[in-house]
């Protein structure tokens, strides 16, 4: 029914605009006129009462828009890794719908892992026009929190640790969705960096971290991706609700970044009329909810930015310019996404999705250890292959809160690989572990047979992780633990000791501890992939494809290396729902790196079945002004035998500065492809303005002249040369 009804809106908005020259007609419904001139026209044209109507849902998933006008609703749907099954209109529950199955793309740390701007648009372009199709005006998501701790539960719907690859990676993903005529919206913003305690926790964090390392995903988003939405965050900062907070929202976002878009709550994320009004909220959902699960308990016309915003218009509580200064911005939201007549249709499910779908997931696979190159698998050595584990046959597009899906194919691991393996393979799969069960005659029951298959095959593929379950990569709650759930750590270790081929691979969206990483042959980290998980992982195993992923996040070697988890419960989860970000701007692998602590893996890392070999790198000067771009090249070769993907990142240090810096930060990147025995020159670029530091002394920028260190590499804890530039 909607589909036929935004066709409607299509054919009229056409129609309307084509007699337009004939007949004098209304600003705003004329599609040939600039968008400001038409939001001014509409609002000119508008009630009170509909201006406020405009500023809070009516259903779960959608907001009213002028019905006596012409102007229709916004829609809004989950997720970031694909398009959120039809619900009832006030349920969670879904409405049986026959038509609504998606593709399912992979997680955003997969996404983040292929270090690949190029595939962020493909991504983003696909989910949009799946967005499109389904009539959806606005895509909830992309996701762009900091990974500060492995036990973040929503951890895989975002883009790890660094803020520098979470910035080059959303601005095309945001391009891509909005080509379609479908508004992005970037969240959770700001700092809600965990599920515990999401909705009341009050995050205390410097202006320097809160700039440097919190922030740049975000501005990047609005700054360069022009996106048209922003979503708030349920915690609080500095005291403050983030879906009202006045820093945020105000001053930063609509003050220093000139954002022209809609600000949208998180379902449940608004607690106050009088700073909802005011601190800079446009769309209120999901109030009475917890956002997840619960039904609205109250109707819509009390939610704070409904009947008791206009009252306190009415009774001159509230300026009337607040108002339309948020009216105006959903009718430009409305104006570039449904009322565009130049939106194109889209396209669902398709074959084509699940090839954009395979192909991140391809580049998204990091090979993280090969020892005796026991990958690829090879015909000549491998005749029987025991596949255990639960994730081998566990749909992994189901569960985790909002990011759930009904799709329309998912091709598990086991399904993959016989698919691959099958006529030249004696694939025997054996569960090995059950989720939940960990101490019970049933439980070594599963890992008696598991270790009994294990024994008689040629190689062991172990496919395990976490899943979407409550406590592992789940929203709503966080991990209670770093180690892998349900015995696998005990199981792998019976598994090495009665073969000594094992390969471990993971799927998860988080880092786990490895106790067994010197006993097992080779890990792979395999994300949550979407629906061509089986295919994906298959290509990287079978050596279809060359895996290329880098970390987009360390894996700490136990819980208490990592900074968030440094400094006691203050830090993290918080003491009485205070938390305090002590680490600072030490986020990542700029704390492993400049407390010289070893990770188990760092940030960046990732291994090839062939090897590449860096010459020396060349800045093309030795002395830069403060408005220059420093340009450093260098030959990257493969040495090896197979074609492949190396990703060349270049750090930058300051050795001697006047306030504390990280050892080295991520100032560039780029993935080069090469055939074997080819040589490429490479030139990345570093702007000397981003060799800034936020100076809390004057609230801006500062460029220190001085020494720079540029370090090539491929990976936070591999330099492959330096060289070194001055800053005058």
């Amino acid at each position: 029914m909607k589909r036929i009804k935004s066709t409607l809106v299509s054919i009229f908005l056409v129609a309307v605009t084509t007699i337009s020259a004939q007949q004098k007609l209304p600003i705003y419904l004329d599609a040939t006129k600039p968008i400001e001139q038409r939001v001014e026209n509409a609002l000119s044209l508008m009630t009170t009462q509909e201006k406020v109507a405009l500023c809070h849902a009516q259903s779960k998933f959608s907001s009213k828009g002028v019905a006596r006008l012409g102007i229709p609703e916004v829609w809004m749907d989950d997720g970031p890794l694909g398009i959120r099954e039809e619900v009832y209109w006030d349920q969670w529950n879904g409405a049986h719908w026959t038509n609504d199955s998606c593709t399912g793309f992979p997680a955003l740390t997969c996404l983040a892992a292929t270090f690949n701007p190029k595939m962020a648009y493909q991504f983003g372009k696909a989910i949009g026009e799946e967005a499109r199709y389904r009539n959806k005006t606005m895509l909830l998501g992309p996701g762009v929190n900091i990974y500060r701790t492995p036990l973040n539960g929503r951890n895989f719907e975002y883009m790890g640790e660094d803020p520098f690859l979470s910035s080059q990676i959303v601005v095309p993903y945001v391009e891509g969705v909005q080509s379609n005529g479908v508004a992005a919206c970037v969240k959770h913003f700001a700092l809600n960096d965990q599920e515990t305690w999401r909705g009341s926790v009050d995050v205390q964090v410097s202006d320097r971290a809160l700039h440097e390392i919190y922030l740049p995903a975000f501005k990047a988003a609005v700054t360069q991706g022009k996106v048209w939405a922003v979503m708030g965050s349920y915690n609080q900062f500095r005291g403050q609700h983030c879906c009202e907070n006045d820093l945020l929202l105000n001053k930063i976002l609509k003050g220093n970044w000139k954002f022209d878009g809609v600000v949208v709550s998180d379902w449940g994320g608004v607690h106050n009329t009088d700073e909802a009004v005011n601190n800079g909220l446009d769309i209120e959902m999901g109030t009475y909810t917890n956002g997840l699960t619960t039904n609205g308990a109250f109707p819509y016309s009390d939610y704070y930015l409904a009947d008791p915003y206009l009252k306190g218009l009415q009774d001159g509580k509230y300026s009337e310019s607040v108002l339309n200064d948020k009216a105006r911005r959903i009718l430009r939201l409305i104006f570039r996404t449904t009322m565009n007549i130049h939106r194109p249709w889209g396209s669902f499910g398709t074959a084509a999705h699940a090839e954009v779908d395979r192909k991140i997931a391809d580049q998204g696979i990091v090979l993280l250890k090969n020892e005796d190159h026991v990958l690829p698998i090879e015909p000549q050595q491998v005749k029987t292959i025991a596949v255990i584990g639960e994730n081998a046959t566990h749909r992994m597009t189901i569960g985790g809160g909002s990011s759930s899906l009904k799709v329309n194919q998912e091709i598990v691991p086991l399904e993959g690989l016989t698919t691959r393996f099958g006529k030249d393979f004696t694939l025997v799969h054996s569960i090995g572990y059950s989720s939940g069960k960990e101490n019970s005659a049933e439980a070594d029951s599963l890992r008696n047979a598991a270790i009994a298959v294990a024994k008689n095959a040629d190689v062991v593929l172990f496919i395990g992780g976490l899943n979407k379950d409550p406590h592992q990569d789940c929203e709503g709650v966080d991990r209670l633990s770093y180690g892998l759930p349900y015995g696998q750590d005990q199981l792998i270790d019976s598994l090495t000791k009665v073969n000594k081929h094992v390969v471990v691979v993971l799927i998860s969206g988080n880092a786990v501890a490895m106790p067994w990483v010197n006993n097992v042959q080779a890990i792979v980290q395999a994300w949550y992939l979407g629906s061509q998980a089986g295919n994906a992982i298959a290509d990287v195993l079978s050596g279809d494809v060359n895996p290329s992923g880098k970390l987009p996040f360390s894996f700490p070697v136990k819980l208490s290396d990592c900074g968030a988890h440094s400094f006691g419960a203050i830090a993290y989860p918080g003491v009485d729902q205070k938390e305090i970000y002590k680490e600072d701007i030490l986020v990542g692998y700029r704390w492993y790196d400049t407390k010289h602590i070893r990770p188990l893996f760092p940030f960046g890392f990732g291994l090839s079945y062939t090897s590449f070999d860096y010459s020396k790198p060349v800045a093309n000067r030795k002395v830069y002004g403060m408005n220059d771009t420093i340009r450093v090249t260098f030959r990257l070769t493969n040495s090896g035998k197979m074609a492949g993907a190396e990703t060349a990142q270049l750090y930058v240090s300051k050795p001697k500065s006047a306030v504390e810096r990280p050892e080295k930060e991520l100032k560039a990147f780029q993935k080069v492809f090469l055939q074997p025995s080819k040589t490429e020159t490479v030139t990345l670029l570093v702007p000397v303005k981003s060799l800034a530091y936020y100076d809390e002394t004057k609230s801006g920028w500062t460029v220190e002249p001085g020494t720079y260190n540029l370090l090539l590499a491929s990976s936070s804890q591999d330099t492959k040369g330096e060289a070194s530039v001055e800053v005058k």
